[in-house]
């Protein structure tokens, strides 16, 4: 008989994948093998988000299928792991159709909770962490090519956003030892990878303290220059920046160094003065938009994308009209978008009214969209005509002819699989392999990707 089989499904943003890939090496330690295939999973979980409601709805149907998974096959354990562990314990153990409940720094636990698992006795650990980084463990790759990686650099956020539920499911920030990240993005170089994204809840907040020496100090500039130095051929990238933190010397590094992308996430979430103060963003649109002047005098060739919330509370029509305002203003290259979903225990859940209707919000979220479109579709026009060094991640989803890739900054691109050379008389061809780096000419583009041919 073999080892037990768990089977894992991944909800949310990318610190999720990651989380997902550090508990699959927890349990491959314990003695456990991965699988694709719930049918043949010995334990099954959701490893979750709980950034808005639609996420946990999406999550209570998978936990009523997993039930009945359960109720198929004899032995099966299910459970749910991550932020909504987080938030709602008490509700999943009282469902009755869950076996485990780990919170996002009680991974190592998993191993003595499944153990201590028996029928009516669910198992659980949702206890936070001021030292928990997971900084030891080596995760175990989900990536389906073995292109790009996730390292985690920080775990939690102290910003306490009005509208968010993170510092209650992830605690408070903790940086993770330089020198391990260092080493991660090492290994995984030397495995084939081409790309590490350095990822926190806030970069810019990055500051790991040496314990034995106070006088070293390493700050997220810094740890950008330590693993861009890694090699010219490995791309850095990180997500995500906060606008009140992003520093000059963040912005001055990333210029310094040609294989730190050209690619900024620098959430906005309105456009007014007086959301982002009920938001308690901690910035205005005047220091934001003085970030996005010092990001493009440094680095013209620079793509900023960003997050954007409609119909928080007590939105007015002219607070929507900043927001757009200052979409104009920037010309994202790309926008997250969403509809304001209150979340239980937040300070604008216990302080503020949810008082935009459903339908201005839909109204005004769709006029941001519209917007968004015209101008990503105005900034991959710009691209026309242009040639870029690209990394190739994969085979089209629309061409089995077709690969695919992404500029510096972060712009997926289409382009033949094959080019003709004078170089190879046997076949007139050149092969392109995933993890190769090519260069691309723009032909044309849609809104949300660059057509272009081998040069």
């Amino acid at each position: 008989m073999g080892n037990k089989k768990v089977y894992i499904e991944t909800y949310g943003c990318q610190m999720n994948v990651n989380d997902t890939e550090v508990i699959f090496s927890i349990l491959k330690k314990a003695g456990y093998d991965r699988t694709e295939n719930m049918d043949e999973a010995d334990v099954i979980m959701a490893n979750t988000c709980s950034i808005r409601d639609n996420a946990e709805q999406r999550i209570w149907g998978r936990i009523d299928q997993f039930y009945g998974q359960k109720r198929l096959h004899e032995g099966v354990v299910s459970g749910i792991v991550g932020c909504m562990a987080e938030r709602l314990k008490d509700k999943l153990l009282e469902s009755g159709r869950v076996d485990f409940v780990a919170g996002p720094d009680s991974y190592r636990s998993l191993p003595l909770l499944l153990s201590r698992i028996a029928p009516g006795k669910p198992q659980i650990n949702v206890e936070l962490s001021r030292e928990e980084t997971y900084g030891d463990i080596e995760p175990v790759r989900i990536d389906k090519n073995g292109v790009s990686a996730f390292i985690s650099i920080m775990r939690g956020c102290n910003n306490v956003c009005s509208y968010c539920v993170v510092p209650y499911t992830r605690g408070a920030e903790r940086s993770r030892d330089p020198h391990t990240i260092v080493r991660e993005a090492c290994d995984v170089f030397a495995k084939g990878y081409k790309e590490v994204t350095l990822l926190g809840q806030n970069v810019d907040s990055y500051l790991w303290k040496n314990p034995d020496d106070p006088q070293e100090q390493v700050d997220f500039a810094d740890l950008l220059s330590m693993v861009a130095e890694i090699s010219p051929e490995l791309r850095v990238r990180y997500s995500t920046s906060h606008p009140k933190d992003i520093s000059d010397k963040v912005i001055d590094m990333m210029a310094k160094y040609d294989n730190v992308c050209r690619h900024i996430h620098l959430p906005v979430q309105s456009g007014s003065n007086v959301m982002l103060e009920k938001m308690r963003r901690r910035y205005t649109r005047e220091w934001y938009l003085d970030r996005v002047t010092r990001i493009r005098q440094a680095m013209p060739d620079c793509a900023i994308t960003t997050d954007i919330i409609a119909g928080f509370c007590g939105e007015t029509e002219q607070d929507h009209q900043d927001t757009l305002d200052i979409m104009r203003r920037v010309k994202y290259d790309y926008a997250y978008m969403f509809q304001y979903s209150e979340r239980p225990g937040t300070l604008a859940a216990r302080n503020y009214p949810d008082d935009v209707t459903p339908q201005e919000k839909t109204r005004r979220l769709n006029e941001i969209i519209a917007l968004q479109n015209e101008l990503s579709l105005e900034s991959n026009k710009r691209d026309v005509g242009k040639t870029f060094k690209v990394l190739i991640e994969g085979t089209s989803r629309r061409n089995d002819e077709e690969l695919c890739g992404r500029t510096t900054t972060n712009k997926m691109c289409v382009f033949p699989a094959l080019l003709a050379t004078e170089n190879n008389p046997a076949d007139g061809h050149k092969f392109f392999n995933v993890g190769d780096y090519t260069t691309v000419k723009v032909l044309s583009c849609t809104s949300a990707t660059l057509i272009c041919e081998l040069v």
